[in-house]
């Protein structure tokens, strides 16, 4: 071992060192015994690998997507022979079998069909006729129309190459693979390659690359052959038992609800990273063993469990998955996805959550074999059209290589292909000792200024990481100074000073008194003014008070939508007392225990539903349309005193979804503060019309039926289960 790489090997953290160890280790136990046979080739058509199998289903589902189209730019400086660069093209396609390969449907099933022999002309477009600012804008256009071309995959070569001239000695390469024939590892050689043949053929030398061994399909078949006969059992128990009982969303806030059919749709958005940034996160890490990504995994899960709650979570997380010699050479889709699962319970600092991840990852990299496709077989995690099984977030780690070509710069027009293969994606790419940053996602369920927000409470994160490793998870901050006034101070400041409060009957009779005669109510031809609405409800008034009611009194209202149900509710609180609403259509078992659980003193209704009344409970019945009481003329008794604001409006019980029903009870100055918030918000006019439609068992209905009354409105109320029957609404509206 020369001196340069001992040291070199010595300057790796412990954590590095283990996954150097381990690498070896699979590749050493791979000897002879797993080389990769050769396929013979006879023109025949054989199976997908499982990775291909997937995105060959994707394509069926979503024909046309561009989801998996893996594009690059590379911007040249100086003079390019075209004839040289075609060359390269035609004998990387040559040597590479995969990006010759089709695919066609054979049973239901893909299968891979080598063709023997493409060509890939490329199509050279001319811009220096342009202005320098609208070649730069034509380059980028076409770039990102290039990414967001879709591929037939039946047709071979799944690969496209354009060459636009700038000028005479600036040019751009744009090229673009389909991810079922090539992986992040396989772009890599494939810029490798075309470097050094069209160097060599620029030169006239003949190739300069090695036949390959082995060959993608010959992987394929290798690996298709292990999981048949048994070879990863450990592999796939170490996974089942690691994924057991996850869950299977992680459930982030969104800024929509989630589509019926997840849509592929999705845009990008870079954001830098402090340069400060990079070595004391890499001190951090390595204070317990870890390396860069372990660290970056741990705080994006910290990120992950505040924004939804959730202490239970997997991320995912892309490899190589080049295990063997025969294959790293190779251009094809062998990057297969771990999961990573973390455990946040118990608030542990972040050193010691960072130790539990180093150890996960560890363990995840030891059982690497096992594609992710054949597991989520095996595993059958709860599957959905809305989001992908076992983990909807990854984060992707690469670092950087340095450039090719003298005076090239890849990826130079930030090609995209405007999609987005799961909820989130965050990218980290380690350069030069710098760290450069961008989130893929969903547009389905994001907004551009939900990302931004985001990336910036990564950062602030990652800083308070960086500072202080041993702080309590729940301890570390997230937000900027500016959104931490704002929640604490801006959206709390909703103190409002309303002059003189009142009571709202108080407030409904001054609106009577100001114009008697117009319409107060509306229902099914009957009109009722503002005058007539105060006489009788001032009578039902003067029964209840007859009848013991008064401050914080429970009266239960057995009524069905009409004129009777808006004079019992205001009579109710001109009597001081506060509604409890007894919906008929409501379970017997439900009434008795609204009534029970209420303590109701007085139960009012009328009698053409007397016959469906529940067990009153003790309760007094008062009938609206058959008590004596209610004579015109009836006199208000003297004991009737002063609403206080803090009394009870009315009673509402909740629908006992969580347990057994609990009554919510509400205040005439909460009733009022939230009708006057509306006037102020909304401003109803005397001229306006209200449609009342919602059941009074639901909070909803407080509004529509006091608030139209307060400002002088017109209230129109719909019949009887009116509000189930959309033809009977649209006419009455």
């Amino acid at each position: 071992m020369s001196s340069a790489l001992f040291q070199e090997i010595a300057s790796l953290t412990p954590a590095q060192r283990s996954l150097l160890e381990l690498q070896l280790g699979r590749k050493r136990s791979a000897g002879p015994a797993t080389v990769i046979p050769r396929q013979p080739r006879a023109g025949g058509a054989f199976p997908a690998s499982f990775t291909q199998r997937r995105l060959w289903f994707i394509e069926r589902l979503q024909p046309a997507t561009t989801a998996y189209n893996l594009p690059g730019a590379l911007r040249l400086r100086g003079p390019i022979d075209l004839e040289a660069l075609q060359r390269a093209l035609d004998e990387i396609v040559r040597r590479q079998e995969s990006l010759r390969t089709a695919f066609l449907a054979e049973d239901g099933l893909p299968v891979q069909v080598v063709v023997p022999s493409v060509s890939v002309p490329f199509q050279l477009i001319d811009l220096r006729a342009l202005p320098p600012q609208e070649r730069e804008r034509i380059a980028r256009r076409t770039a990102e129309t290039e990414a967001r071309q879709p591929f037939a995959l039946e047709q071979a070569p799944l690969l496209r190459v354009r060459v636009l001239r700038l000028a005479e000695s600036e040019h751009v390469v744009l090229y673009t693979l389909h991810h079922i024939i090539s992986d992040g590892w396989s772009m890599g050689i494939f810029l490798r390659e075309i470097k050094a043949l069209y160097e060599a053929f620029l030169a006239g030398m003949p190739s300069p690359l090695p036949e390959l061994p082995v060959q993608y399909l010959d992987f394929a078949m290798w690996q298709r052959r292990s999981v048949e006969q048994g070879a990863l059992q450990a592999d796939l128990a170490y996974w089942k038992e690691r994924l057991a009982g996850a869950p299977p969303l992680l459930d982030l806030p969104t800024d929509r609800p989630r589509p019926a059919v997840q849509s592929l749709v999705g845009a990008a958005r870079a954001f830098a990273m402090p340069a400060r940034l990079a070595h004391p996160l890499g001190a951090v890490g390595q204070s317990v063993g870890a390396t860069l990504f372990i660290t970056l995994l741990a705080a994006f899960q910290v990120l992950l469990s505040r924004y939804s709650g959730q202490q239970d979570l997997c991320v995912g997380a892309p490899i190589a998955g080049r295990q063997l010699l025969e294959t790293e050479g190779l251009i094809g889709f062998f990057a297969n996805t771990l999961v990573i699962r973390g455990d946040l319970s118990g608030d542990p600092s972040f050193r010691e959550f960072l130790a539990q991840v180093r150890e996960r990852v560890l363990e995840a990299y030891s059982h690497q074999q096992l594609p992710f496709d054949h597991l989520v077989e095996v595993v059958q995690p709860e599957r959905s059209l809305q989001h992908s099984p076992l983990f909807q977030v990854m984060l992707a780690f690469q670092n950087t290589a340095s450039s090719l070509w003298e005076g090239d710069s890849n990826d130079a027009l930030g090609v995209g292909t405007g999609t987005s293969k799961f909820d989130l994606t965050l990218a980290v790419a380690e350069e030069g000792g710098n760290l450069r940053g961008a989130v893929e996602y969903s547009t389905d369920l994001f907004d551009a200024s939900t990302i931004a927000r985001l990336s910036l409470h990564l950062l602030l994160l990652t800083e308070e990481i960086a500072r202080d490793s041993g702080r309590r998870l729940a301890d570390l901050p997230l937000l900027t100074a500016g959104e931490r006034a704002q929640l604490l101070a801006e959206w709390n400041d909703t103190a409002r000073s309303y002059a003189e409060p009142r009571s709202l009957h108080e407030l409904i009779a001054e609106q009577a008194a100001r114009a008697p005669w117009a319409t107060a109510v509306v229902f099914e031809g009957e009109e009722l003014s503002y005058r007539s609405l105060e006489e009788r409800a001032e009578r039902v008034a003067c029964r209840l008070l007859g009848l013991g009611v008064g401050p914080d009194s429970r009266v239960g209202v057995f009524l069905e939508r009409s004129s009777e149900l808006v004079v019992a509710l205001l009579g109710i609180l001109k009597a001081g007392g506060a509604y409890l609403p007894l919906d008929p259509s409501y379970p017997l078992e439900r009434l008795e225990f609204l009534i029970s659980d209420a303590r109701v003193p007085v139960l009012l209704t009328i009698e053409a539903l007397a016959s469906s009344l529940p067990g009153t409970g003790g309760a007094t019945v008062f009938y609206l349309d058959g008590d004596a009481g209610l004579e015109r003329g009836a006199e208000t008794p003297a004991s009737r005193g002063p609403t206080s604001l803090d009394d009870l409006a009315y009673v509402i019980y909740t629908s006992g979804s969580t347990g057994y029903p609990k009554g919510v009870m509400t205040s005439h100055r909460a009733l009022y503060n939230r009708l006057l918030w509306m006037q102020e918000r909304y401003g109803l006019e005397p001229g306006d019309r209200v449609l009342h439609k919602t059941p009074f068992s639901f909070d909803v209905s407080v509004w529509e039926l006091f608030w139209p009354l307060l400002v002088g409105a017109r209230m129109v109320i719909a019949r009887p289960e009116g509000h189930k029957d959309p033809s009977y609404l649209a006419a009455l509206i």
